[in-house]
């Protein structure tokens, strides 16, 4: 078993790209570490680093305490798992599994027992005679997932080694792998792009977006209380409701969450009030996920929004709809380029400017502003659009596109954000 850290991690490569930027992190011993997010964000990159394949620019990778910068992949105790399986096309299941342990010089009759033995514990000892070629997918990352235990190594690093596979296998293999490497009690560090899978196998999940550490806890705190804007609209399915909106003070009574043509009431004695009444007269973001709102009759009393459904979706198990409060969205997108028109935030008045600053376009900041819009500035931009609330309703519910609703809102399921993304909180986790 292993411990890992990194102390200020970054990578760039010739071509000027960054791809990690000053990530520190550790990975206890007998962890299970998840590292999120979208393609090229530098997650891929932060595991080779960890393996040796890559050499950091700058900062320290610590292995068990000790500094392993120089140190060759064949002495770091490592086992990876690839996304591509990586599987010898002329050797047997057998072989491939016992690939390593012959190089390490095993002899025959241990090596045949410990293929065996993790053959049996993965489901494939039937076809440890046959070819990769003979093989489904799924056989396939089994047999490199044997090849990885087989060693017994300190650590396991596994790069979306489910990304190939069709959704009902990676449910079935996500599954075995979390147990199988709990059982091991190995240090794991596993990189997705699978919020689904984050959210069920890993112990602490850590979130990038294009090199920079985004958030890192237990997937119940990152899913709870995002760090960030980013981290809030990457998270969930359907993604957070994310709103403009205006603060109001009236002291020892309530903050006004003004969305534009509605207002929600934060009460006095809720102890995120009186930070958040530190922004009287300013905008912020507001965010609220479909289970904060709840359907209600159209004289409900307290904090309800109402609105037009605009449209439906059916899911099955559930319907999404889709509603009209006459609020303002703020969207993260994934692209992460410029708009075209850079003066077009200006001309949008003083949220424009909030805007700017999420898209990382402020003038002259602090240092410390300068490096928290640095961090925005690599999540992508931000604009605005009509905003939509989505409604958890039903699977075949009583209403359809154009109808009113009104739904409650859960104002303690609130989260608030300020213009930089990050969040507007009373203390840490």
């Amino acid at each position: 078993m292993s411990t890992v850290g990194l102390r200020d991690v970054s990578k760039v490569f010739p071509d000027g790209t960054r791809a990690v930027d000053a990530v520190s992190l550790d990975v206890a011993d007998g962890e299970f570490l998840v590292l999120l997010g979208p393609s090229g964000c530098g997650k891929s990159t932060v595991l080779r680093i960890v393996a040796g394949l890559e050499d950091p620019t700058s900062g320290a990778v610590l292995l068990d305490g000790a500094l392993a910068n120089d140190l060759p992949p064949r002495d770091r105790g490592i086992a990876m798992v690839f996304q591509d399986f990586a599987l010898y096309p002329h050797m047997s299941v057998r072989d491939n599994i016992g690939f390593p342990l012959k190089l390490a010089g095993l002899d025959p009759d241990n090596r045949g027992e410990r293929v065996s033995d993790v053959a049996g514990a993965l489901g494939i000892g039937e076809v440890l005679g046959r070819r990769p070629s003979q093989l489904s997918g799924g056989q396939r990352q089994r047999v490199a997932m044997g090849r990885a235990i087989v060693r017994r190594p300190g650590l396991f690093l596994m790069d979306e080694p489910l990304s190939n596979l069709d959704s009902g296998l990676r449910a079935e293999l996500r599954a075995e792998i979390s147990g199988l490497v709990r059982e091991l009690g190995v240090s794991t560090i596993y990189v997705t792009h699978d919020q689904a899978e984050a959210l069920t196998m890993a112990d602490r999940v850590a979130i990038m977006r294009r090199g920079v550490l985004q958030d890192v806890g237990t997937p119940t705190q990152v899913y709870g209380r995002p760090a960030t804007l980013y981290v809030a609209a990457f998270l969930g399915s359907p993604r957070m409701n994310l709103l403009e909106a205006s603060v109001y003070a009236h002291l020892d009574r309530y903050v006004a969450i003004d969305l534009g043509s509605q207002v929600i009431h934060l009460p006095w004695d809720d102890i995120r009030s009186r930070v958040v009444a530190h922004y009287h007269g300013e905008r912020i973001v507001v965010g609220v996920r479909a289970e904060a709102l709840t359907p209600v009759p159209p004289d409900h009393r307290g904090d309800v929004l109402r609105g037009r459904i605009r449209f439906l979706e059916h899911h099955g198990h559930e319907s999404l709809a889709f509603l009209d409060i006459g609020a303002t969205a703020v969207v993260i997108d994934e692209v992460g380029a410029d708009p075209a028109d850079p003066d077009e935030f200006v001309r949008r008045g003083r949220f424009g400017q909030l805007v700017q600053r999420l898209a990382g376009r402020s003038a002259q900041p602090s240092p410390a502003a300068a490096a928290q819009t640095s961090v925005l500035t690599d999540q992508g931009r931000h604009h605005r659009r009509p905003g939509e609330l989505v409604v958890r309703l039903a699977p075949y519910p009583a209403v359809s596109a154009g109808d009113g609703l009104a739904v409650s809102v859960r104002v303690d399921a609130l989260h608030f954000f300020d213009e930089r993304g990050d969040r507007i909180d009373v203390g840490w986790r």
